[in-house]
């Protein structure tokens, strides 16, 4: 009677058996059956095909699941750990690996299903219906899974391709100290003489980051005693203006290669040991950037935003009817494209080397503060296509996850920034160099960018705030102690004995013209008519100031 009863009970069930239900409810089971496919794999052989199937694949399932809340759980908690794990890449590999198997495992639960379905027992239009809508979910859950893995694995391909192998470094003094050129490589040009170089010091504990830009033109570097080039240039790289700092690169890959063996990279060895010997500052590791993999970088970013201060020139199409190709980014706020953010930072037409290097700063700073994890993970596939651009960095991998988050931290602070040159230096520091007052200053900016040391100059810039207002009330408006031009001087002769128009000609705001003749203000057309006029000197006097820009 009981086995009866079973048996009967089964007969009117309408998911496991429905060759009994109306062609509604089988349309119903259908959709249900699929729903079930899609949240909760296994779920529909557990209830209306191989159970022992369905109990295995719900148990991946649940495993899935679990692990999944656990690492959004422990990214809540600490977001840094989850991030340097999923840069290694032995665990894109392994996670590679996973999303593929699970995503055929979905597409045949999808088949299986289907089969239990029985098509053949719906309704004749709601057969192409269904047998559709499987195939899109089939595609949407496992196509989702497959372009994971694969996302993963061009990832993990990149990461090997780009970075070095070896074990993470230690930070040195409690900064990490790497050193970032830029240059045009290609196969048609001997060498490489970078047009930018930047030593990115960043505080191990707290993110907080120093930038000493070196121009292209400083001169008489030294070599640390444990250089290789110390003994060929004992009295250091001074052999007069052939001897720029950026054209040791060239002269160390053609002829001194040999004292660096066993170095991928001669050249950006020597170029490390120079800023080792120019700022005192040890430098553990360098990135040498192709200008068109920075410009790739920037558009797997999404962009780059800057806030300009003053008009930025840049070649482009010849406007019609003149022979003139000089464009202008105007001042304020741009949201830079790579080619634009390119020109941007390369511009010194109708300025100087010095313009550029703060424009690089700003750019530099703008892309750590959009350099966020979100971005990484959204558009990861991009950002590592276009890591297999930059000419080479001896980075180890498994640094790569550790700095995104020390990225993560510097960009909730302003960068502390010191060019050795103007407007930091005078003009000619740049051809006769003091090394010991750079190594005093460098000193002086690497303190303060720790948290310890930014608070003691906020407190410290509190108390002069406060002395000065105490002595501007008690001795009544004097003009020393009210002029700012004065501290300006002064702070001008601290750096190195230079009037303010020796730091940087021009760079008083107030003598950049705003307007044009009529009162009207300055426009792009205003300026290529200048340019067409041949008054070049008063275009140099409209963009002097090009080089004040800040990163949102």
């Amino acid at each position: 009677m009981a086995e009866h009863n079973l048996t009967d009970a089964r007969r009117h069930n309408p998911v496991r058996d429905p060759e009994q239900a109306s062609a509604k409810t089988r349309t119903k089971r259908a959709f249900f059956l699929l729903a079930l496919t899609v949240f909760i794999p296994g779920g529909a052989q557990v209830v209306a095909g191989n159970r022992t199937l369905g109990r295995r694949v719900l148990a991946v399932t649940l495993t899935c699941w679990a692990v999944l809340v656990v690492a959004l759980v422990v990214a809540l908690v600490n977001q840094g750990l989850v991030i340097e794990v999923l840069a290694r890449p032995i665990v894109q590999l392994v996670l590679a690996i996973v999303l593929a198997v699970l995503a055929i495992g979905w597409v045949l639960m999808f088949i299986n299903t289907l089969v239990i379905i029985r098509p053949g027992l719906l309704a004749p239009g709601m057969r192409g219906i269904v047998a559709a809508c499987t195939v899109v979910l089939m595609v949407i859950t496992g196509g989702a899974l497959g372009y994971g893995s694969f996302v993963l694995n061009t990832g993990r391909d990149t990461i090997q391709n780009v970075f070095a192998s070896g074990p993470s470094m230690d930070p040195v003094d409690g900064r990490y100290n790497i050193l970032l050129m830029g240059g045009d490589a290609g196969a048609d040009r001997v060498g490489l003489r970078p047009d930018s170089m930047t030593l990115v010091s960043i505080d191990a504990k707290s993110g907080r980051t120093a930038l000493i830009s070196i121009p292209r033109n400083l001169q008489n570097a030294p070599f640390p005693a444990d250089s290789p080039l110390r003994k060929v240039f004992p009295a250091g790289y001074n052999c007069g203006d052939e001897c720029i700092i950026n054209s040791l690169y060239p002269v160390v890959e053609e002829k001194y290669a040999d004292l660096y063996p066993g170095k991928k990279n001669p050249g950006a060895e020597a170029m490390m040991d120079a800023v080792t010997g120019i700022t005192g500052v040890k430098v553990q590791s360098y990135v040498v950037v192709d200008m068109g993999g920075f410009s790739s970088f920037i558009d797997a970013m999404g962009g780059v935003t800057v806030d300009s201060g003053g008009w930025v020139p840049y070649n482009a199409k010849k406007w019609p009817g003149t022979d003139i190709r000089t464009h202008w980014f105007s001042p304020g706020e741009h949201q830079f494209t790579g080619k634009q953010a390119l020109w941007f930072a390369r511009s010194r037409d109708f300025t100087t080397d010095y313009h550029r290097i703060r424009r690089q700063q700003c750019l530099q700073q703008a892309m750590i503060n959009q350099f966020k994890p979100s971005t990484v993970l959204t558009k990861f596939s991009g950002i590592m296509s276009a890591g297999e651009d930059l000419v080479e960095t001896d980075i180890p991998q498994a640094q790569l996850g550790s700095f995104i988050n020390l990225a993560n931290k510097a960009r909730k602070t302003p960068f502390k920034r010191l060019t050795l040159g103007a407007p930091d230096f005078s003009t000619k520091f740049s051809t006769f160099p003091d090394f010991g007052l750079i190594r005093t200053r460098v000193d002086a900016l690497l303190q303060e960018a720790t948290k310890e040391g930014a608070a003691a100059a906020e407190k410290s810039k509190k108390a002069a705030a406060a002395s000065k207002a105490a002595a501007k009330k008690s001795a009544g408006d004097s003009s020393q102690g009210s002029d700012p031009t004065n501290a300006a001087t002064k702070s001008a002769t601290d750096a190195g004995s230079m009037t303010q128009e020796e730091i940087e000609p021009g760079s008083n705001p107030n003598s950049v013209p705003v307007t044009q003749p009529d009162g009207s203000p300055i426009t792009e057309k205003y300026l290529v008519q200048l340019e067409l006029n041949g008054q070049r000197t008063l275009i140099s006097e409209i963009a002097a100031n090009n080089n004040e820009c800040q990163a949102p």
